[in-house]
């Protein structure tokens, strides 16, 4: 491809594709999102999911506390269920709530960190969201495999 500023030489390289607009059904498949950027992503949906979860919390946390009766319903809400709803139901909604506040909590950890240090680089940015990935989902992991009683 030639250049077109005159006075400067022709340049041959190969074209990168640009992702101006890009359209869900054909360029998604192609486009690489960098994981700072998936981490955004991520930070995004995980504060939308406790904040549409919050009313579980509240009943979870209300049922929990009042007595010792209501106690052992919240325990057989993960045993037997909620009315139509089974008890492993129960466990995958509370495991993605769970996941939602560690990965929220250790993203939201990443930017003070950033902020703090002023010392942001495109390096760092990728290392950091690769270390909030890995460990939003090993301790998501982990308190998965206690709730869902493996130990």
């Amino acid at each position: 491809m030639a250049n077109t500023l005159p006075g400067t030489p022709p340049t041959t390289s190969a074209k990168r594709p640009e992702f101006r607009n890009i359209h869900a059904l054909t360029d998604l498949p192609n486009y690489r999102l960098p994981p700072a950027g998936i981490v955004s992503i991520l930070h995004r949906i995980s504060g939308a999911l406790m904040f549409l979860l919050m009313p579980f919390v509240i009943w979870l946390f209300d049922v929990s506390l009042t007595s010792e009766v209501s106690y052992d319903t919240f325990r057989s809400a993960y045993l037997a269920g909620i009315g139509f709803v089974p008890g492993w139901f129960v466990k995958l909604v509370t495991l993605g709530l769970i996941w939602g506040y560690l990965h929220h909590f250790c993203a939201g950890v990443r930017h003070l960190w950033m902020d703090m240090t002023h010392s942001v680089s495109k390096e760092q940015g990728r290392i950091s969201a690769i270390a909030t990935l890995v460990i939003s989902l090993v301790l998501t992991v982990l308190l998965g495999a206690k709730l869902f009683g493996l130990f």
